[in-house]
C-alpha cells in the first residue's frame, strides 16, 4: 500500500461529505486530482473502497475498515502536532465541537470567545445538531467533543456535567393556559406555537416528543433564536418551549408567564461527551478542561435553577 496523509484525509472527507466533489474541496484538491488519488488507493489495495451512485458515494466493507484507520491515524497526527507544538508556538490545532441548540445559543458564545482568546493557536469547528445525531457522530469518531442533553442515550460514551438546562413553557399572561398549573406537553398541543427554525436541534426534539404522543405541534410561526421566540410569545403569537436560561434574560423586561413542564425530558441536563476524554488531542483536552472549570466555578456561585 502506498498511501500518504493527504490520501487518508481525502478519503475521510469524501465519506463525511458524501461525494468526491465536496471531499476534494474540503481537502483543498481539484476534482481530477482527488479522483486520481482515490483510484490509485483502490488499485494499490486491489479492491473497491467506494460504491458510487447518483446520490454520491458510500464505503464498501474495505472502505469502512480504511475509514476507521484513517480517523485513528488522523488523531495520532493531531497528537503529534500538539506534542511538538509545545516546543515551538504552544497549542495548535482544530477542535470539532458538536452541540445542541441550547448549548450553542445560551452557554457557549462567551465561553468559546474566552477560550479562543486564551488559546490563539487553536481553531474551533462548531456545528449544531440534535443530541442523538451528536451521539452517533461522536461514536463514529467523526468529531472530537459533543454537548448533548440527557434525553439522548449516551451510556457507551464518556460524559461530564456541563449545565443544568430545564425547558420551560412560556406564554403571554392572557393565554388560556396561563391560569393552569402542572401542565404536561400533551396539554399544550391543541394550541398554536412559536417555534425555532425547522432544522434547529430543539425544534426537531420537540416535534419528536409530539409524534411520540401521536400528535403534531401547531407551529404558527418560526423564529431564528430563543430571543425571537420569547418576544413573539410575549406579544400573544402563541406558546413556546425554551430553556430557562433564555427566559431569565427577559425577566422584568417583558410581560411573560412561564412554568415548568412535568415531563422528565424537559428536566434535562447538558453533558460534555467524547469516546475517551483521555485520548483527545491536547487542544481538545484544553477545551474540555476550560469548559469544565467554567462549570465548576458557576456551580459554586449559582444557587439553583428555580423559576423564581
Amino acid at each position: 500500500m502506498h498511501f500518504d496523509l493527504i490520501d487518508l484525509r481525502l478519503f475521510q472527507h469524501t465519506l463525511e461529505c458524501g461525494n468526491i466533489t465536496a471531499g476534494a474541496q474540503r481537502s483543498h484538491l481539484s476534482l481530477p486530482a482527488a479522483s486520481a488519488r482515490i483510484r490509485a488507493m483502490e488499485a494499490s489495495l486491489g479492491t473497491p473502497l467506494l460504491e458510487r451512485n447518483r446520490r454520491g458515494v458510500q464505503a464498501t466493507p474495505a472502505g469502512k475498515a480504511l475509514l476507521q484507520h484513517a480517523r485513528l491515524i488522523g488523531q495520532q497526527v493531531e497528537r503529534l502536532q500538539f506534542d511538538l507544538g509545545q516546543y515551538a508556538q504552544g497549542l495548535q490545532g482544530q477542535v470539532r465541537l458538536l452541540c445542541n441548540t441550547a448549548a450553542l445559543s445560551e452557554y457557549l458564545p462567551e465561553l468559546l470567545a474566552g477560550f479562543l482568546a486564551d488559546y490563539p493557536a487553536i481553531a474551533l469547528d462548531i456545528q449544531e445538531l440534535p443530541s442523538l445525531r451528536i451521539v452517533q457522530t461522536i461514536t463514529q469518531g467523526a468529531a472530537d467533543i459533543g454537548i448533548i442533553s440527557t434525553a439522548a442515550a449516551s451510556e457507551h460514551l464518556q460524559t461530564l456535567p456541563f449545565r443544568d438546562d430545564p425547558l420551560v413553557l412560556i406564554m403571554a399572561p392572557g393565554h388560556p393556559l396561563a391560569a393552569q398549573s402542572g401542565l404536561r406537553f400533551a396539554d399544550t398541543l391543541a394550541h398554536g406555537f412559536v417555534g425555532l427554525s425547522s432544522d434547529s436541534a430543539l425544534a426537531l426534539h420537540l416535534e419528536e416528543q409530539a409524534l411520540h404522543l401521536g400528535r403534531r405541534m401547531q407551529v404558527r410561526v418560526r423564529a431564528e433564536s430563543f430571543d425571537g421566540v420569547i418576544r413573539m410569545v410575549a406579544h400573544g403569537a402563541g406558546l413556546g418551549v425554551v430553556p430557562l436560561a433564555a427566559v431569565r434574560r427577559w425577566q422584568g423586561v417583558l410581560a411573560l408567564h412561564s412554568m415548568k413542564l412535568e415531563e422528565a425530558w424537559a428536566q434535562r441536563q447538558l453533558l460534555l461527551c467524547s469516546r475517551d476524554f483521555t485520548r483527545l488531542p491536547g487542544h481538545g483536552q484544553a477545551l474540555v478542561r476550560y469548559l469544565r472549570e467554567a462549570q465548576i466555578e458557576r456551580s459554586t456561585s449559582t444557587p439553583d435553577n428555580s423559576l423564581g
